[in-house]
């Protein structure tokens, strides 16, 4: 089986925490071959480079930048440069996309026409419509769209999800969930792209919980309506900076999604997240209960660390990514972030191998194939199979750009939102 060479779009931290070290586990076992790492400009991927964890985790393991850093001024932006890179690569290789919310969409497709699989952060796009064009792009060359929901991996998310639709729980009727990132984000590439005009709390981490509860429950999110309090990030630009979220399901079920960036840096977890579900059977009630930020375990070092938020006592989450001793030289990423990134380069790679010996129409018509077993299954996210999260997205930004108007999502032949009519609020006598 040929190796998948891999280009990460985007050298911001969710590529140096996660996504990186992820490939680099996937490089040593064998499945990925060369990696490069593109971004605007040089700065972060120096930083990414001379990160001492990575180099420490991963020896002799290194990617080639895009820009260098060492041949031109860090600081100088390359927005199209990685067009070039993807002009390079040869065909059902694997793009990542992690970049700014915003971007998304054209980074996605520059990479489907270069004839690339693709594994997205999340959400996928803002719009629905691109989200479909995205999927018969994909489905037309035969290419694998992954989009990185790294909570469906977590095991607890799992055994809800096998007990819900075994029937255990009853039904889901009202709950509750946060994400609330720490306060140096404030401080980070955050304060240049999450501005009021392109995206906000709820788009950005809400959409964890909203996908984690259709993931778990199979019901169809059917309206959103998202309150925005408008705060400024240290550059002085504008952003919707803590949201307050109800999104109403196909059963009439509500969940509220409370996000935004305040949680204190001493605070000792990563963030502050977690889920409450309410469920309902034969007079009996039921409950799903994820304590997301304290899994249980507390340390307490001698002294901080040396990154932001960082705390000397510390509540640590080993479930979602940690590197660990494994036997062998440096470290192995474990960990529901790990797992979510290997399923999505394993699930291309088997799609690679299943054409070995073919092309043409034959090998389009297993490729195929593949990716409807890959839909139907829905473990991994795709837009074929998850295309109510755009849906979410595009309702919660015309929400909040109009003072938290009910916008209802409207599905059929043609999915839409539109704003909930006067007519349609309930009277009650």
């Amino acid at each position: 089986m040929e190796k998948l060479d891999v280009v990460i779009v985007g050298g911001g931290m969710i590529t140096q925490i996660q996504i990186l070290p992820s490939v680099y586990q996937l490089q040593r076992e064998g499945l990925v071959g060369d990696i490069k790492i593109s971004a605007l400009n040089a700065a972060p991927l120096k930083t990414i480079a001379e990160d001492k964890t990575l180099l420490d985790a991963f020896p002799g393991h290194t990617f080639t930048p895009y820009p260098d850093w060492r041949k031109v001024d860090p600081k100088e932006p390359f927005p199209d440069l990685f067009r070039e890179v993807l002009k390079k690569q040869k065909p059902f290789n694997c793009v990542i996309a992690a970049v700014p919310d915003q971007l998304h969409y054209g980074v996605i497709k520059e990479a489907l026409n270069a004839d690339q699989h693709v594994c997205s952060v999340k959400p996928l796009v803002l719009k629905y419509d691109q989200a479909v064009e995205l999927e018969r792009l994909a489905r037309e060359k035969g290419l694998l769209v992954g989009v990185e929901y790294h909570k469906r991996f977590d095991d607890r998310a799992l055994l809800a999800r096998r007990r819900y639709r075994a029937g255990q729980f009853g039904e889901f009727k009202v709950g509750q969930a946060h994400l609330v990132e720490k306060w140096y984000y404030r401080h980070s590439n955050f304060q240049n792209w999450c501005t009021c005009e392109n995206s906000d709390a709820f788009t950005y981490i809400g959409c964890h919980y909203v996908d984690l509860v259709a993931f778990i429950t199979g019901l169809k999110p059917k309206m959103v309506s998202v309150h925005g309090i408008v705060g400024q990030w240290p550059n002085g630009k504008k952003g919707f900076l803590n949201t307050d979220a109800r999104v109403v399901w196909e059963n009439g079920a509500s969940l509220n999604v409370l996000n935004g960036f305040g949680y204190p840096d001493e605070g000792p977890g990563g963030n502050s997240q977690g889920m409450l579900l309410f469920t309902e059977g034969k007079d009996a009630g039921g409950l799903i209960s994820h304590s997301d930020q304290f899994r249980g375990v507390k340390h307490s070092i001698l002294k901080r660390g040396g990154d932001p938020g960082d705390t000397a006592y510390m509540e640590v989450n080993p479930e979602y990514f940690q590197l660990v001793p494994y036997g062998g030289p440096g470290l192995m990423p474990v960990g529901y972030g790990h797992r979510s990134v290997a399923y999505i380069l394993k699930a291309m790679a088997r799609v690679n191998a299943a054409c070995e010996g073919k092309n043409g129409k034959a090998a389009l018509e297993i490729r195929r194939r593949l990716l409807t077993d890959y839909d139907e299954a829905g473990i991994m996210a795709t837009p074929a199979n998850s295309s109510y999260n755009e849906l979410v997205i595009e309702a919660g930004r015309l929400s909040i750009l109009n003072g938290g108007r009910d916008v209802v999502i409207e599905y059929g032949d043609r999915p839409h939102v539109r704003f909930r009519e006067p007519s349609e609020y309930p009277r009650y006598q």
